[in-house]
């Protein structure tokens, strides 16, 4: 496929040739006649054109920290009920999720078909697992991968959303996840919820040793707590050799400390290569960025949960939540709001993909040369700063080199 008169990251028009999933071609637009003809690519089939019209070229969205299994996008506004702390508010979902106006494996593949529509095709997916809905939840994200399986990449991680230790036989449902298809295991909060972090992080670690899978951590906890737990992940990341394979989620409280323990928990998590993802949220203390890109510790932003039980919030655009990412970190230069498009983007698809590069800095805008793969984002913007700010709905979304949306539709 051809893909004329866009401009990559704003740059100048060019045209962009696609292959076997790849990029194979970026130069000058080239109008009428000047125009190589549409022949054969090499595959015996006929090469396509897509008329760009202009539209910046980006590089698809990676959603690495969203909670598919207990969405509601798509029903009735329902207000929300939940009340202060992780087990309170996960005590409310237990007690709603069932009686929603569609079962969640519907519910599940609506809002990824969502999430795709409007430009995103690499996705990480928590999907609950617990002694009052064992694999029920995980098998409804399965199902939605699988409805979803030529649009999109999904990874699935079993998260024991009410800890391993307060309720009996949930580090057993957690390892009955991975043998049913998980691919990567969670933890969450091994201080303030389970209230053993030596007990919770030795079950998560080993199960992530046994079964070859990477580990991700919900870490909810603040301060010198959060802190705390953060340096246990740390102990066992190297102690287990699994440098590359560990992602901390929220991390809310790591970064309120002093300038030097924030300069020392970024080169830890560097040498360590530990990743991270947000979820842009407010009122909280908000991600040292730039530190995070100099030091190549890759950052990936997630949407979280979507108009569920846990928060009104959330409606399946990353381009929304790129939006909120840069507003949260009082971002104006068009450098450093490029840069929230940049985490959002090829950001999360590094934690997905370590054969990927890391951002680099502020100013780094990987994902459209030749050889990388073909998710790509067209949308309409004077600039990539005016995307953000005016999330227009004229978006095609491409899949390895295959067009799975237009206008917000899926194809």
């Amino acid at each position: 496929m051809w893909i004329r008169d866009v401009r990559p990251w704003g740059g100048p028009a060019s045209d962009v040739r696609v292959q076997d999933g790849l990029v194979t071609h970026v130069g000058p637009r080239q109008a009428g006649e000047a125009r190589p003809a549409p022949g054969e690519g090499g595959t015996g089939q006929p090469e396509e054109e897509l008329e760009g019209r202009g539209r910046l070229l980006l590089p698809a969205f990676s959603d690495v920290h969203v909670h598919l299994d207990s969405t509601r996008l798509g029903l009735p506004f329902r207000p929300h009920t939940g009340g202060p702390g992780v087990w309170t508010m996960m005590l409310n979902d237990r007690a709603h999720w069932r009686d929603a106006e569609v079962g969640v494996t519907e519910r599940a593949a609506h809002t990824l078909g969502l999430m795709v529509a409007r430009g995103t095709t690499r996705v990480r997916s928590f999907a609950q697992v617990d002694v009052d809905c064992g694999l029920e939840r995980l098998e409804a994200v399965l199902a939605a991968r699988e409805t979803h399986r030529d649009r999109a990449e999904v990874q699935v991680i079993a998260f024991p959303q009410a800890g391993l230790l307060r309720e009996e036989g949930s580090a057993r449902v957690l390892e009955d996840a991975l043998r049913a298809g998980a691919d990567v295991v969670g933890g969450i909060d091994p201080c303030s919820l389970d209230r053993d972090p030596v007990r919770h992080l030795d079950l998560v670690f080993d199960l992530a040793q046994r079964y070859a899978v990477p580990v991700d951590i919900h870490l909810h906890e603040p301060g010198e707590l959060g802190r705390f737990s953060a340096d246990l992940v740390c102990e066992r990341t190297e102690a287990l050799g699994m440098q590359g394979d560990v992602l901390v989620s929220h991390g809310y409280g790591l970064w309120d400390g002093t300038e030097s323990q924030t300069r020392g928990l970024v080169e830890r998590l560097a040498e360590l290569d530990i990743a991270t993802a947000t979820v842009a949220p407010g009122g909280r203390q908000t991600l040292p960025l730039a530190q995070l890109a100099e030091a190549g510790v890759r950052v990936g932003l997630g949407q979280d949960g979507q108009r569920d039980y846990w928060s009104p919030y959330g409606n399946g655009d990353m381009l929304d939540r790129t939006w909120q990412l840069a507003f949260t970190h009082g971002f104006r230069a068009d450098e450093l709001v490029e840069h929230a498009l940049a985490v959002a983007t090829r950001g999360g698809a590094a934690i997905m993909d370590h054969d990927l590069a890391r951002l680099t800095g502020t100013a780094d805008r990987p994902g459209l040369a030749p050889g990388d793969r073909a998710d790509l984002l067209l949308v309409a913007g004077e600039t990539p700063t005016s995307a953000v700010m005016d999330r227009p709905d004229d978006r095609t979304v491409l899949h390895r080199g295959r067009v799975v949306a237009d206008a917000l539709t899926l194809t």
